[in-house]
């Protein structure tokens, strides 16, 4: 059976147990990704939270903001099971392959779809929960979850752009985000290049008037010379 990747060898072993065999097949436009999961799912999201053993398609309907909106549909694409609110999700290692994560969970339980990432991103899509599910998880999984205080079922999917998004832990206390998501690094300061003297080149000096007037001078002295020796011949 084909594995979709998990987090950690327990997740491994959860996943492999319980339901994942996806086969997927992805277009970069809308990061469509066809999935097929062996058992039953649960999904976070405006619609139904719980997707049968099945085919799906998965759709980025936006990722314009740092709030992306995902798409769930059959397989024609006729039908959409839920919307989902999501963040990016900063992941060191990229991959060619389709990559979904899940929470474990305890055994009979069906898997908590927990990240997606698509074939050659370093951004994925970590899901986020309604806040009373996302504290069960996080008692379940003993680690924070990404949650959100609106009702996610009856919000405008308009609203999913810019409602609060937190992450809770087992105990119900409210943490950052950072506590969930890789953050996403800080570029390296480019140190700025340290402007380069500019020389000025001295220009020459001006040839001094003095001499020309001097040959203007000679000149009009030799023809007073000509003008004169010119009229005594006349005369």
């Amino acid at each position: 059976m084909k594995l979709l990747k998990g987090i950690g060898t327990g997740l491994c072993l959860t996943v492999l147990c319980l339901v994942v065999a996806p086969k997927a097949k992805a277009d970069a436009w809308d990061r469509k990704t066809i999935v097929t999961f062996s058992g039953p799912v649960e999904v976070p999201g405006v619609g139904v939270h719980l997707l049968p053993a099945g085919t799906y398609v998965f759709k980025i309907m936006d990722s314009t903001s740092n709030r992306h909106i995902v798409q769930i549909f059959n397989p024609e694409e006729t039908h959409l099971y839920t919307t989902i609110l999501a963040i990016p999700n900063f992941r060191l290692k990229v991959t060619d392959q389709t990559v979904i994560t899940f929470r474990e969970r305890p055994a009979g339980e069906p898997e908590a779809i927990k990240a997606w990432f698509y074939p050659g991103h370093q951004y994925g899509e970590h899901f986020v929960y309604e806040r009373p599910r996302a504290i069960e998880l996080a008692k379940e999984t003993n680690e924070p979850v990404l949650s959100t205080p609106v009702i996610l079922a009856t919000a405008p999917v308009e609203d999913l752009k810019t409602v609060p998004v937190e992450a809770v832990t087992p105990a119900g206390e409210t943490v950052e985000t950072a506590a969930v998501v890789e953050p996403v690094p800080e570029p390296a300061p480019v140190a700025a290049a340290a402007a380069a003297p500019v020389e000025v080149a001295a220009l020459p000096k001006t040839a001094s008037n003095l001499p020309l007037i001097g040959l203007l001078g000679m000149l009009a002295l030799g023809s007073g010379f000509v003008l004169t020796g010119l009229l005594k011949r006349l005369v």
